[in-house]
């Protein structure tokens, strides 16, 4: 059996307060940055609760049309999600679709995903176009590192750091065009070579952040956005 409990609004500012109660003692004799940080962490929660713009995760005010466009499964409806969370004005959304380590039946699997990532990625990009957001809204397509041109024993691809692809949309980046290519199997890069670092650069310069701007870490390491690497301005 399923037991859902429910809290009244009056219920949990009652609860709150109690807790603020509780923990004033402790706080007064401990008054540490560490400490504050928690009451804090729940006053941004409560805000978090109170504000109207949560309506932002409500994909049912989405037309059913617009839902069945970006597909029924998670990553679809996520995808559909991140185009209401920047309409909000969420200046970053992450999307994850798993499931592409085939190590075995590459061939099924691969097949099976990309009919979620085409379908939700078009949909998005179109939705974006008529919105009039894509201009500002860089959308980026990527992975950690390619597949092995061959099959291994189990019909599967392994790990294959040394060529792979990555996709720009939107935010400035001129559509239709290629850049870099391998050779006819897939196994070297044999022009327009982009290293990670150059890939991160392209994206940094999309965005108007500083690319050799020096930050540091919790443990005072410098670090750039970039690490040395180069936007391809070509791009845009």
């Amino acid at each position: 059996m399923n037991i859902i409990q429910t809290f009244t609004e009056e219920k949990f500012n009652r609860n709150l307060n109690l807790s603020k109660k509780l923990d004033r003692s402790f706080v007064e004799k401990y008054n540490l940055a560490q400490v504050r940080s928690y009451a804090d962490m729940y006053e941004d929660a409560v805000r978090l609760m109170r504000s109207q713009d949560l309506d932002a995760f409500d994909l049912g005010k989405e037309p059913q049309v617009v839902r069945e466009a970006y597909g029924s499964d998670k990553f679809g409806q996520g995808v559909l999600l991140a185009r209401r969370l920047v309409e909000k004005q969420v200046r970053f959304v992450e999307v994850q679709l798993g499931g592409w380590d085939t190590h075995n039946n590459n061939y099924d699997r691969v097949f099976d995903n990309c009919n979620i990532l085409d379908q939700a990625l078009s949909a998005l990009l179109d939705d974006l176009h008529k919105r009039g957001m894509l201009e500002e809204t860089l959308v980026v397509l990527a992975t950690e590192f390619g597949r092995t041109p061959d099959y291994n024993v189990n019909q599967g691809r392994d790990h294959y750091p040394k060529a792979f692809s990555c996709m720009l949309a939107g935010g400035g980046i001129r559509g239709g065009q290629i850049w870099g290519a391998t050779d006819e199997e897939g196994r070297e890069v044999v022009d327009g070579i982009t290293q990670i670092p150059d890939f991160n650069a392209t994206i940094a310069y999309a965005l108007g952040l500083p690319l050799d701007e020096i930050v540091f870490s919790p443990s005072r390491r410098p670090f750039t956005l970039v690490d040395k690497g180069q936007p391809l301005t070509q791009l845009f």
